[in-house]
């Protein structure tokens, strides 16, 4: 399902990936570990082309993730749900804001339906009581939940996690 040939990425001089090949089944957890500056958020951001590799291909099914643009690239991208290292969550934006923010861009959900499914979100996440909060006044680990609440709200086909367990 997420095939990558022969990837390769040069960053300030120095190869991060050099000549990467693997491929993730449907259904499979792949984990992908190394020592700190080994590659492995390089990669993940990759997958859903935040970064362009300079060399290879990365294919998400049938779609080469490494040359699409505009709405290809968007549709590729909405099949995934991204957890970032820092959670990535917005300052101004309470937790119930920042998990409805997908939902509210790409979707015409109306407001009831919306706010139904952040609280689903939360609750699943141990931050049902948590929602009116701003990302300043929570622990790094219920960023990181929040984070991941955001990631999961409109059910990915794929999930990405960058330091799972980290906070």
């Amino acid at each position: 399902m997420i095939r990558f040939e022969n990837v390769k990425k040069v960053l300030g001089g120095k190869p991060v990936l050099d000549g990467i090949d693997f491929e993730i089944d449907r259904g499979e957890t792949f984990c992908i570990v190394g020592a700190s500056g080994a590659g492995k958020s390089v990669t993940l951001k990759h997958m859903v082309r935040l970064m362009t590799p300079d060399e290879g291909r990365i294919m998400v099914g049938e779609d080469d993730v490494s040359t699409a643009t505009g709405a290809e690239l968007a549709r590729i991208r909405n099949r995934f749900g991204y957890l970032f290292q820092s959670a990535a969550l917005l300052a101004w934006l309470s937790v119930a804001e920042n998990v409805a923010l997908p939902l509210r861009e790409k979707h015409d959900s109306s407001e009831a339906e919306i706010l139904d499914r952040v609280r689903q979100t939360l609750a699943m996440v141990g931050l049902e009581e948590d929602g009116g909060k701003l990302p300043s006044e929570i622990s790094g680990g219920m960023r990181k939940r929040a984070g991941l609440a955001r990631a999961i709200v409109e059910n990915p086909e794929i999930v990405l996690y960058d330091e799972p367990t980290s906070g």
